[in-house]
């Protein structure tokens, strides 16, 4: 064995810097927690090079003492805990003193700060974790963070870095998560000089949804809120009309953390059941908060994985709640003419003050989208921060970083609220049916009063059938609506055990492979639960001597056979998923076909038989079982309306 040789402290904090510092992203993450946890109310993030050559985070918080700032920087200091039992109560998004330390030793880190009740504020520079200088500079109160050239003592860790663009998509999504998670912060991203998001930072979560997704998302979300003794869950949920192919529109915060979790996000998706198609994943902003022990926060270098003291009952309640606010609205999906492009506009004209400074006291006019970030990259400006130490010495007038003064910011909050507010309703109004739910003006297409007042016009292509109701135009896909009501009533009689069975006589003999007669063994009580009675019939052979009641028009063979085969992606204790899914199948299977007539009883029945379900939207696939056009959406297709 070689010789065994202690480490250098440059050595140890390049290696403790991969623990923490992955990627640009992973700096601004930090970078901005911090300015989170010191209270700032306005965050402005700029990039250049996809973070890797230029990131600057500056801030309005309380900023930090000149004497305190070397050792920030040391490894393992912080000012969020004291010792070990506060690990148990965790309340600030950073605690373990690595940051700083981690991004000093792999990148020039230049900071400027001021505290409040300081004249002067502090401007350190730090390279390769390697003090260069600390000096007294003239700065507005806050903190500013300026990393330069990211990894360039570390050229292994650079090589594997990503193009530029994708590094900066990255950094857009941490400003993304957070902004989410505190909609009462103001958040600014700057992307090679083009403002690429601002938020208000008015304290409404859907606002910061509409300036961050647009407005066909924020007017397709519900509003959703649990509490108990030991968590709380609030948040906004998207309707199905919102939904994407992959998990990307799926956040979860704890306690205003960003994590991720495949288990909450099954219970999530659990929640949707019957309201999206397969391979469809919806959009949820979630935050859950939890009292003091009941979840661990120190488990990942990055803070996104917690444990939770019962995350069963966490994921129990999650698919509970979702799936309850959504059976509370109806959900007829709205067909466009044509879409519509956001039209939200980040620039206000409206006149505030510029900040006071010594040298002038000039009012004027001021732009979101014109405003210039402080280009602390230039030798100028640096020079306009930095002086000697003696307090004798004139201190220049310094322009702000950013908008930061109250004055100003609530300028800023109140113009982008006002846009938001002018433009298209974002939250629609529908009819609720809990009764003690707010009441609205519509009522829902599916109630009795409503049945009253449809005028059903007739059929068209044999499928589908058109109603017209309060300049509505709903159009019923009778196939979806026809599985969706015997999906609920097969559901029913498993639930109250009322399943029948009709003999078949002869049985129907199967022959199957050993995996298939094994695989059968597994999931019999699935099978029996439905209605089938299958028995041994020797060797590698099953006789089907009953089969479900409500489906015997089918043929049972070729049934059985289809159910058994999707059996093969399922684990032992997903017994009942199986149950659903077979049913799902049953119900499509002998639902009323498209191309097959009905007669105008037929269709009022159907309609009846819809009034009686929880979610008579979707069928169990997920598919709508109708959409809607409004007189406004076909004026403007006939030009009516320009």
């Amino acid at each position: 064995m070689g010789k065994i040789n202690v480490l250098s402290q440059e050595t140890i904090d390049k290696i403790a810097a991969g623990e923490v510092v992955e990627r640009p992203a992973s700096v601004a993450k930090e970078l901005i927690e911090n300015s989170i946890d010191a209270g700032a109310t306005a965050i402005s993030v700029e990039i250049k090079g996809g973070g890797i050559e230029y990131l600057r985070i500056t801030d309005n918080g309380v900023g930090i003492e000149k004497d305190q700032i070397p050792v920030a920087f040391l490894r393992h200091s912080t000012s969020k805990i004291k010792d070990a039992e506060d690990l148990n109560n965790v309340h600030s998004l950073g605690f373990r003193g690595e940051a700083l330390s981690s991004i000093s030793a792999v990148s020039k880190v230049e900071l400027i700060t001021k505290t409040k009740d300081n004249l002067l504020g502090a401007s350190y520079i730090i390279e390769g974790a390697k003090e260069v200088s600390l000096s007294d500079v003239g700065a507005p109160d806050g903190t500013t963070f300026i990393i330069r050239q990211l990894f360039y003592n570390t050229p292994a860790r650079k090589k594997f870095l990503k193009a530029e663009s994708t590094e900066g998509s990255y950094v857009f999504d941490v400003v993304e998560h957070l902004a989410l998670s505190h909609p009462e912060i103001s958040f600014k991203l700057i992307i090679n000089g083009k403002e690429k998001l601002m938020t208000s930072g008015n304290g409404s979560l859907s606002d910061t949804i509409y300036q961050i997704y647009g407005r066909q998302i924020a007017a397709n979300i519900l509003d959703i809120s649990y509490e108990d003794e030991l968590f709380s869950i609030t948040g906004y949920i998207g309707l199905s009309v919102i939904a994407r192919g992959n998990r990307a529109f799926e956040h979860f915060f704890v306690n205003d953390r960003y994590i991720k979790s495949n288990n909450l996000s099954r219970a999530c998706e659990e929640g949707y059941y019957g309201f999206l198609m397969g391979h469809q994943y919806p959009f949820f902003v979630l935050n859950i908060d939890c009292i003091d022990g009941a979840v661990d926060v120190n488990v990942h270098p990055t803070k996104q994985e917690v444990r939770f003291e019962n995350e069963s009952k966490v994921c129990e309640i999650l698919t509970k709640a979702i799936n309850s606010r959504l059976r509370r609205r109806e959900d007829v999906v709205e067909a466009k003419v044509e879409e519509e492009k956001p039209r939200f506009n980040n620039t206000f004209n409206t006149i505030i003050p510029e900040p006071i400074e010594k040298t002038s006291s000039v009012n004027k006019s001021f732009s979101v989208e014109k405003a210039t970030p402080l280009d602390t990259s230039s030798d100028e400006l640096i020079g306009d921060y930095k002086s000697e130490s003696s307090s004798e010495q004139e201190i220049k007038p310094v322009k702000l970083p950013e908008p930061f003064e109250k004055n100003r910011l609530e300028a800023i909050k109140a113009s982008i609220t006002s846009q938001i507010r002018k433009d298209t309703p974002y939250e629609k109004k529908f009819a609720e049916k809990n009764s003690g739910g707010e009441k609205y003006e519509q009522i829902s297409f599916l109630t009795r009063e409503a049945v009253k007042e449809h005028k059903i016009i007739g059929q068209v292509f044999d499928t589908y059938w058109i109603i017209e109701y309060d300049k509505n135009m709903y159009i019923i896909d009778q196939h979806a609506a026809h599985e969706k009501v015997l999906f609920e009533k097969t559901m029913a009689r498993l639930k109250n055990k009322e399943m029948t069975s009709q003999m078949v006589s002869p049985p129907v003999i199967i022959s199957l492979s050993q995996q298939d007669i094994l695989l059968y063994e597994r999931y019999h009580e699935a099978f029996e639960s439905l209605g089938y009675r299958v028995e041994s019939f020797g060797g590698n052979e099953l006789a089907i001597t009953a089969v479900p009641g409500n489906l015997f028009s089918l043929d049972p063979k070729q049934f059985f056979l289809e159910a058994l085969a999707d059996c093969q992606s399922y684990k032992a204790s997903d017994s009942f998923d199986i149950i659903v899914e077979r049913v799902a199948s049953m119900s499509c299977k002998a639902a009323v076909k498209g191309n097959n007539r009905l007669s105008l009883p037929e269709i009022k029945t159907l309609i009846n038989d819809l009034l009686e379900l929880d979610n008579p939207y979707h069928c169990p696939h997920g598919r709508p079982t109708m959409i809607s056009f409004s007189e406004y959406e076909l004026a403007k297709k006939f030009k009516r309306i320009v």
